[in-house]
């Protein structure tokens, strides 16, 4: 079986999980090694209002927050620093981190992972969720006409 050159998809193929029930964010799956065959893990995780994700740390993989909508704080080894759309936040393995939205509304970031150090399989392990009509605006954002 040969691989697509390309792989092309939007919010609606995007597979959504919910790690845990009592999480506070979730997280809509772009790319990843295990449907994609590929290197790395890219999703777009939403941070419920006040949600934030547990103290975590990888020990081989570089992480990427780019925020799309909303704002917050990303904490590295207990510094602080805010992030608002057009920023980006960057971890290199072995670093503890955090991302807390503080706000009323949902806090959007296009997340990258690499290598996955087993995060997919984490991910989809999870509860499956739907995307709705706010997560698809935000992840849409105004497009422009074709």
């Amino acid at each position: 079986m040969t691989e697509a050159p390309a792989i092309a998809r939007g919010p609606a193929d995007y597979e959504t999980f919910r790690i845990a029930a009592t999480d506070t964010n979730r997280m809509a799956v772009i790319a990843d090694p295990i449907r994609d065959r590929v290197p790395f893990v890219a999703i777009v995780e939403i941070f419920d209002p006040h949600g934030k994700t547990p103290p975590n740390t990888h020990t081989d993989a570089h992480e990427l927050f780019f925020v799309l909508s909303g704002s917050g704080f990303a904490y590295c080894n207990g510094e602080k620093f805010p992030v608002a759309p057009g920023d980006s936040f960057i971890v290199r393995p072995g670093n503890e981190h955090v991302v807390e939205n503080p706000n009323a509304e949902r806090l959007y970031c296009l997340t990258v992972m690499m290598p996955n150090e087993g995060f997919a399989e984490l991910i989809r392990a999870g509860l499956p969720e739907k995307l709705d009509a706010a997560d698809i605006a935000a992840i849409v954002g105004p497009r422009a006409v074709r």
